[in-house]
């Protein structure tokens, strides 16, 4: 089972936006998805509701994960987990325990580049994403891609050791999507294809080997001679 976190210990930087549309085009692929809301207001949750008013969209499991001992659907190929800000320090290995690739979307403003520099920071030292048990990435989200901000951001992402996907711009189209239950691929692609053409640099990391844990390497014990 492919498992992908969205994480940000800032809130309201798209985490849920980024969740839903990963966790539609996996659906629209034809693989089993789940949907994991961490977050007690369940905003995921409540996109997964809307969704249930259209008949010929593949369906997403919804779990939520602030009920204690939640369970995952036998046969569930991708589980995409939307988690909520405010993860720190001990918290931070606990959860990357449970995950494969982690993205990190961050929004162009001072204080969520200063936010953003302090969390990945500590995802550095953890030994999930020291050792390559889980791969990270940042995605630049609701950008205006000419203004001063945009640039300071642009420059702090290109900065650091970690692959820098993509900037997804801010556009109405994802409000309308997350309003209807939908997403940005299953709206019409004469209306979205400004939209589109920017999440292809992360489906193709997500399908890349880049974005997979490494091997654990298997102890091999020694033979004693004589």
């Amino acid at each position: 089972m492919r498992t992908i976190m969205l994480m940000n210990s800032k809130g309201g930087c798209g985490k849920t936006t980024l969740a839903t549309n990963i966790a539609t085009w996996f659906a629209d692929e034809g693989d089993k998805v789940a949907l994991v809301d961490f977050d007690p207001q369940g905003s995921a949750l409540d996109w997964l509701v809307a969704r249930q008013d259209y008949t010929g969209i593949p369906s997403i499991t919804g779990i939520n994960a602030v009920e204690a001992g939640f369970r995952v659907p036998k046969g569930t190929e991708y589980l995409i987990m939307d988690v909520p800000a405010g993860i720190h320090g001990k918290e931070i290995n606990t959860i990357l325990r449970q995950v494969q690739t982690l993205i990190i979307p961050v929004m162009p403003s001072p204080i969520d580049i200063r936010a953003c520099s302090r969390f990945i920071h500590e995802l550095l030292v953890s030994r999930q994403v020291s050792r390559h048990r889980t791969r990270i990435a940042v995605v630049a989200n609701r950008v205006r891609e000419n203004t001063i901000i945009y640039q300071q951001l642009e420059r702090f992402l290109n900065s650091l050791d970690i692959p820098f996907l993509s900037s997804l711009r801010e556009s109405q189209n994802y409000i309308r999507s997350a309003e209807r239950g939908l997403g940005i691929f299953e709206m019409a692609p004469s209306s979205v294809y400004q939209d589109l053409v920017q999440w292809d640099p992360i489906l193709e990391w997500l399908g890349s080997q880049e974005s997979l844990p490494l091997p654990i390497k298997k102890k091999t014990a020694k033979k004693r001679r004589g």
